[in-house]
C-alpha cells in the first residue's frame, strides 16, 4: 500500500485543528490510550494502532490488556471507569448505528464528571478524525512510529 497524500508535509491548518481537539483533556493517559486504541481498532487504522499501542506500552500498559482490548466486554482486565469509557468510545465511534444509548451515557456519567465527559468525547472525536484522515490518505506504512514518551515500569494487570 502506498501513501496517497503525505499530509504531514503540507502546511495545513486543518491538521492543526485536529491536534487541538484532543489536547490537554485532564484525563489519565492510560485511559486515553485504551480509548484511542479501541477506536482505531473499530476504524481499522493501522497507522494509529501502531502509534497508540507503542505509546501505551511505553507508558507501562500490559500486553494482556492490549491484546484483549477488542474483546474488553469478555474480560475482567479493565476497571469500571475504563469499561464505561470504552463503551462510550465505541458508541461515539459507531454513532451512525445506534447513537449513544442512554444506558451507555448513564454508565459513563457514574464514573466521570461533566467536564471529563466532554474531554472524553473530544478525545474520541479527535481519534476518529485522525483515523479517517489516515485511512483515507493511506498515511505512512505502519511500523515506523517511535514513541516520544518516557518509558515507565510495566503496569500490573488492573
Amino acid at each position: 500500500m502506498q501513501t496517497r497524500i503525505a499530509y504531514n508535509k503540507l502546511d495545513s491548518n486543518v491538521v492543526q485543528g485536529i491536534l487541538g481537539l484532543g489536547g490537554n483533556s485532564g484525563l489519565e493517559e492510560s485511559l486515553l490510550d485504551l480509548v484511542k486504541v479501541r477506536a482505531s481498532q473499530i476504524n481499522r487504522c493501522a497507522f494509529c494502532l501502531d502509534m497508540h499501542i507503542k505509546d501505551a506500552r511505553t507508558s507501562g500498559e500490559t500486553e494482556q490488556r492490549l491484546y484483549s482490548l477488542s474483546a474488553w466486554h469478555e474480560t475482567s482486565f479493565y476497571s469500571e471507569r475504563e469499561r464505561a469509557a470504552l463503551a462510550f468510545a465505541e458508541a461515539v465511534t459507531l454513532i451512525s448505528e445506534n447513537g449513544v444509548p442512554d444506558e451507555v451515557y448513564e454508565q459513563v456519567r457514574q464514573h466521570f464528571s461533566e467536564q471529563e465527559i466532554v474531554s472524553l468525547t473530544m478525545t474520541v472525536i479527535a481519534i476518529n478524525a485522525w483515523n479517517r484522515l489516515n485511512v483515507s490518505l493511506r498515511t505512512v506504512v505502519p511500523g515506523h512510529y517511535k514513541s516520544r514518551r518516557q518509558s515507565e515500569s510495566v503496569a500490573e494487570v488492573r
